[in-house]
C-alpha cells in the first residue's frame, strides 16, 4: 500500500553571512506539530527534488514531520553569482547563521522544539558543526557520509567530477535539480579544490556535541574512508556507528530500507532512558 504523505513548499527570505537569499523549503506532514522534527541537510551537490523521495520515506517511518532545504545556491534557493566564491568555513557559517536564521523565519524555536538533524556529505558536517554550536537546539543528528577532515579520495573524486561537468551529461542532469546549475556545481567543486581547504578540518568540535549521534557510511564510499565515521565515534563516544556494505557515498539511495529503518530506530530511542 502507498502512504501519501502531505507537502508544501515554501520560501523563507533571510539575512544570514553577510547577504540576503530566500531558501526553498518542503514541509513533510506539517501539521504533525506534536511529532518531532527531522530536518535534511543535502550534498554538496543537492537539493530538495534530489533527496527524491527519502525524506517522505523517513518522516514516515519514524513517525516525524520534516523539513528539506536548499542552501543557498542550490535548487530554486537564490544562486550564487558565478564570480562570488566559497570561504573555506562555509560549512562553519552555514551551521552557525544560515540553518537558525531559517528555524527562526519559519517559527521553529529550536530549545523549545529541538530537531533531529539528517545531513549527508557536506551536509552531514554542517549537522555534525551544528550541534557543537548550539547544544541546546538539537535533539540528535544522524551523518550520513559525513566529512571531518579532507582526504586524498575525496579530493581525486571530486576532481574527477570536475572533468565529468564539463566532458559528459552531468550537467544535463544535474540541471533538472538546479535552476542554476552552474552556481550550484562550480560553488562546491571550487572550494574543494583549492589547496587551502586541504587544512579544513572539523575534529575539534565534535567532542563538543552533547546529544546522541549516528554516523552512516558506505564501505565503498569513493568520497571518503571509514575513518570519516570511526572518527567522530573517538570524539565522541555516545555515537552510534552504521556501516554499510555495498554502499558507496550515498547510503540513502544505495541501500534507503536500511536507513530508513535506522532512522526510524534512532528517532525511536530519543528521550529514553539508557
Amino acid at each position: 500500500m502507498t502512504t501519501i504523505v502531505d507537502t508544501e513548499t515554501v520560501f523563507a527570505r533571510i539575512h544570514a553571512r553577510g547577504r540576503d537569499m530566500q531558501l526553498e523549503c518542503l514541509w513533510i506532514t506539517p501539521e504533525r506539530r506534536e511529532s518531532p522534527l527531522l530536518v535534511f541537510l543535502h550534498e554538496g551537490l543537492g537539493s530538495v527534488s534530489m533527496w527524491k523521495d527519502f525524506p517522505q520515506r523517513a518522516c514516515a517511518a519514524a513517525g516525524c514531520r520534516g523539513l528539506v532545504y536548499s542552501r543557498y545556491g542550490y535548487g530554486r534557493s537564490t544562486p550564487r553569482p558565478l564570480r562570488e566564491q566559497w570561504p573555506v568555513d562555509f560549512m562553519h557559517g552555514e551551521a552557525r547563521e544560515v540553518l537558525p536564521a531559517l528555524l527562526t523565519a519559519l517559527d521553529v524555536d529550536a530549545v523549545a522544539d529541538k530537531p533531529v538533524l539528517f545531513g549527508h556529505s557536506d551536509g552531514g558536517s554542517i549537522a555534525l558543526l551544528y550541534a557543537a554550536m548550539h547544544p541546546d537546539a538539537v535533539a540528535g543528528v544522524v551523518a550520513a557520509a559525513p566529512h571531518i577532515f579532507v582526504e586524498d579520495v575525496s579530493v581525486e573524486n571530486i576532481g574527477l567530477a570536475r572533468q565529468a561537468y564539463v566532458d559528459s551529461d552531468l550537467r544535463a542532469r544535474l540541471g533538472r535539480h538546479h535552476q542554476d546549475v552552474d552556481s550550484a556545481f562550480w560553488g562546491w567543486n571550487d572550494i574543494w579544490l583549492k589547496p587551502e581547504f586541504r587544512r579544513w578540518n572539523i575534529e575539534d568540535y565534535l567532542p563538543r556535541i552533547a546529544c546522541p549521534l549516528l554516523a552512516i557510511q558506505g564501505t565503498g564510499d569513493e568520497y571518503g574512508t571509514l575513518e570519516q565515521v570511526r572518527g567522530i565515534r573517538r570524539r565522541a563516544p555516545q555515537t552510534e556507528l552504521l556501516e554499510i556494505p555495498d554502499c558507496g557515498h550515498s547510503p540513502h539511495r544505495d541501500q534507503p530500507a536500511t536507513v530508513v529503518q535506522a532512522v526510524a530506530n534512532f528517532v525511536g530511542a530519543l528521550g529514553k532512558p539508557g
